[in-house]
C-alpha cells in the first residue's frame, strides 16, 4: 500500500533512514527540517541524490499553519515526528529552547494533525529518559557492568514516569500529549520510547548517538571521556530495525493507535560503556585514550527495554546483532571521514 508520509526532523539521523526506507518501498515522502543539527545539510544532499526532493525548511516550533498546510496539500497519511532537541546537557544550559523544540513543537504537530482535513497517524519518537534515573530499581554490579536484579526482561511501559532534567521534562510532556491526543481527540497516535539507536547517517554527539560518537572519536584518534564509571548499560537497536517497527506500527493502526511502546534492542542486545570501548579496541586494533569524569544529571545506571509488548501486539522484534550493525555503521564512518571530521 502506497502512503503519503511526512517526517519531521527528516534530515536527521532517524529521519534520513526512515525516508530512504519508506521511499524505497514506494511511498511518497515529504521531509521537514530546520537544519539546526550538524550533518542535516549533508543528509539532505544525500537524500536528494536518491530522488527524495520534497524537503521543506520549517521549524515545527514556529506554529501550526504551515504544518497543517503541508498535511492538507500532500494528503498525508502518517507523520513520523522525529524533530527534537536531543541533548540532556544542552537542555540544562538552555531549558527554554529545549521546551520550545520538544514540548511546544510536538504540540504544534499534534494540533496540525487534529485540525487537518484528513487526520493522519502520528508516531512520536520519545525517549527512555521519561523514566528518570530509576534510582528505586534494584541493581547488581560486576567488574564491567550494572544489571537489573529483578527485571530479566527489561523495563516495561508500566513503570512509573519520573521526568529528570529539562530534556526529560520536555520529551515527557510531548510523550504524554501524544498519548492523550489519541484518548481525547481520537487522533491515531503511537509513542516509541527509544533506547540507544545507531546506524548510518548519524552525526553522533557526546550525549546522543553515543555508539556513533565513540566510534568516530576512536577512528579519528581523539580522546574519549566517560561520564561516570563506565559500567552503565544500555540496550542498543540498529536503525533499520527501528524503521521496520515504524512501518509495522503505521501499517496496523488497529493494534498500535493510542499505544506506547518501549523500543530498543531488548535484553539480547545490551552492553556497558566499558564493554563497548573494549569492543572498539578489538575491532579497530588500537588503544583508546580514555579518561573519566563526573556522572551527568539523570543518567540511568541501567536502561534495558522490555520489547515484549511490541513483539506480542505488532509481531516485531529486533533482528540485527551489534556485530552486524556496527560493521555497517563503521563502514559508513570510514567512507565519510572527510565529511565527519568537520563536525567533531
Amino acid at each position: 500500500m502506497t502512503r503519503n508520509i511526512l517526517i519531521t526532523g527528516g534530515c536527521g539521523f532517524i529521519g534520513t533512514n526512515a525516508a530512504l526506507a519508506f521511499a524505497g518501498a514506494g511511498n511518497r515522502v515529504t521531509l521537514v527540517d530546520n537544519f539546526s543539527r550538524p550533518g542535516s545539510t549533508a543528509n539532505a544532499e544525500h537524500l536528494k541524490s536518491q530522488g527524495i526532493t520534497d524537503i521543506v525548511t520549517l521549524d515545527v516550533a514556529d506554529g501550526i499553519d504551515a504544518l497543517r498546510n503541508l498535511l492538507d496539500d500532500r494528503s498525508i497519511d502518517a507523520v513520523i515526528h522525529a524533530a527534537a532537541q536531543v541533548a540532556v546537557t544542552s537542555s540544562v544550559v538552555d531549558p527554554l529552547h529545549d521546551f520550545r523544540m520538544n514540548a511546544l513543537g510536538t504540540l504544534h504537530v499534534l494540533e496540525a494533525a487534529r485540525t487537518a482535513a484528513k487526520q493522519p497517524f502520528v508516531l512520536f519518537t520519545s525517549t527512555n529518559k521519561v523514566y528518570g534515573g530509576m534510582e528505586a530499581v534494584a541493581l547488581t554490579e560486576s567488574d564491567a557492568r550494572y544489571a537489573y536484579r529483578d527485571l530479566p526482561d527489561g523495563v516495561s511501559e508500566s513503570i512509573a514516569l519520573d521526568f529528570h532534567s529539562p530534556y526529560g521534562c520536555s520529551k515527557g510532556a510531548a510523550d504524554q500529549y501524544t498519548r492523550d491526543y489519541a484518548r481525547i481527540y481520537g487522533i491515531p497516535t503511537a509513542v516509541f520510547r527509544q533506547s540507544c539507536i545507531y546506524g548510518k547517517h548519524q552525526f553522533g554527539i557526546v550525549d546522543q548517538g553515543w555508539l556513533a560518537f565513540l566510534t568516530m572519536q576512536a577512528v579519528f584518534d581523539r580522546p574519549i571521556t566517560v561520564y561516570g564509571d563506565g559500567k552503565q548499560v544500555r540496550d542498543v537497536l540498529f536503525v533499520d530495525d527501528l524503521v521496520r517497527a515504524m512501518e509495522a506500527a503505521i501499517s496496523t493502526p488497529e493494534k498500535s493507535a493510542g499505544e506506547i511502546f518501549n523500543m530498543g534492542g531488548g535484553p539480547r542486545n545490551t552492553l556497558s560503556l566499558l564493554e563497548f570501548l573494549a569492543f572498539l579496541e578489538k575491532r579497530l586494533n588500537k588503544k583508546l585514550n580514555v579518561s573519566f569524569s563526573d556522572w551527568r544529571p539523570g543518567d540511568q545506571k541501567v536502561y534495558i527495554s522490555d520489547v515484549r509488548k511490541m513483539e506480542e501486539r505488532i509481531g516485531w522484534e529486533p533482528t540485527t546483532s551489534l556485530e552486524e550493525g556496527f560493521e555497517v555503521m563503521h563502514a559508513w564512518i570510514e567512507e565519510h571521514k572527510p565529511l565527519l571530521e568537520k563536525y567533531l
